[in-house]
């Protein structure tokens, strides 16, 4: 049992040069229990007394090196137990290829008190019409609306025009006489934060925005989505902007606006509408995408399969992993296998032997 407190500290690039020195002494020294920092804390030259545990939030913009550098981080030859989390979900097959070296959990239920988002596709000028009817009935009834506009990957300059636009269009038009904010990428981070605050409270009915609201934004009241020209957004972009909405116990919207353009287009659309399982959305993504971009900013090489289909070959993904596990377990050097090691060793360049070692 503890006597005294936990001693905890965080570690940020907001933290001064003095405060900074001295916590990294400590964690040199065993004094304090807990640090919470970002990627930095894994950086060269930090050193820990004896690190335990390691969680990550938000795996997939972690990548597998750097999970190495964390496991080398333990006392002597103590690996420190590794607990990664991710709200972005991947199919299990990329799970299993990309993350090979961890027990993968998932939990697919919705938290409680939450109630099931209703999708719905706008794809003509009549559509629309129903779309903005729906939105002033629900902001009568005292709820809140996002509207996100047009994703314009090539000039964040157009995109804040475009949603400076769409901003004057809705305010002059559906939504006028309401109160609306306006949120893009261009706007200083107070500023942001001074926009959302208001959001909060309840003092703007409606927001319209780029897509900076994708994470982290949590606003019960807010009950419906409109997501414009809605072809030009991914998959996974799409889901995780849906589940801005639904976060309380009211019945929540999701519009997609506009036509889809091509048949890709229609195909990822139709799943939206037709699922909120954010798992049966990453497999139809990869479906329609294919393999390599299944990772985001792709972890170079790390994923690059050869022969094998992540689509294709399912189950088999599933039988090597357990093979690989088995063979580890019983002769972690390989020194029984010559021939698979020296396949390994072809296969893999010496730095990335080091780094398999690690994990």
């Amino acid at each position: 049992g503890m006597d005294r407190s936990l001693r905890v500290a965080l570690l940020t690039n907001r933290t001064t040069a003095a405060d900074r020195r001295k916590i990294l002494e400590d964690m040199a020294t065993g004094n304090l229990d807990i640090v919470i920092g970002t990627h930095s804390l894994i950086s060269e030259g930090i050193e820990f007394k004896s690190l335990g545990v390691v969680v990550i939030d938000e795996q997939h913009r972690f990548g597998v090196e750097q999970r190495a550098a964390l496991r080398d981080k333990g006392a002597g030859d103590a690996m420190p137990d590794v607990l990664v989390m991710t709200a972005t979900p991947i199919p299990r097959t990329a799970a299993m290829t990309v993350y090979g070296d961890l027990d993968v959990s998932v939990l697919d239920e919705l938290p409680p008190g939450r109630t099931p988002i209703v999708t719905r596709w706008a794809q003509n000028d009549m559509d629309e019409v129903q779309v903005w009817q729906q939105v002033r009935d629900e902001i009568a009834d005292g709820r809140q609306v996002y509207v996100v506009c047009p994703l314009i990957e090539e000039s964040e300059k157009l995109e804040v025009r475009s949603a400076q636009e769409t901003f004057e269009e809705l305010t002059s038009g559906e939504l006028s006489g309401l109160r609306v904010g306006l949120l893009h990428g261009r706007l200083k981070s107070d500023e942001k934060d001074a926009v959302m605050t208001q959001f909060r409270a309840g003092e703007l009915d409606a927001l319209v925005s780029t897509t900076v609201i994708e994470v982290g934004v949590d606003v019960p009241n807010a009950t419906v989505m409109v997501i414009l020209d809605a072809t030009r957004f991914g998959i996974a972009q799409l889901h995780q902007l849906r589940g801005r909405v639904g976060r309380g116990a009211a019945k929540s919207f999701c519009w997609l606006v506009g036509e889809a353009k091509t048949p890709d287009g229609e195909a990822r659309l139709e799943a939206l509408v037709r699922s909120t399982d954010g798992f049966e959305l990453a497999e139809v993504d990869l479906d329609l995408r294919g393999e390599g971009t299944i990772m985001g900013e792709r972890q170079k090489g790390q994923n690059d399969l050869k022969l094998a289909s992540l689509r294709r070959d399912r189950e088999w993904v599933v039988t090597a992993r357990e093979i690989a596990i088995e063979i580890l377990d019983a002769d972690p050097e390989l020194v029984k296998h010559e021939l698979l090691a020296e396949e390994v060793d072809l296969f893999l360049k010496a730095d990335d032997i080091d780094f398999l070692m690690k994990s």
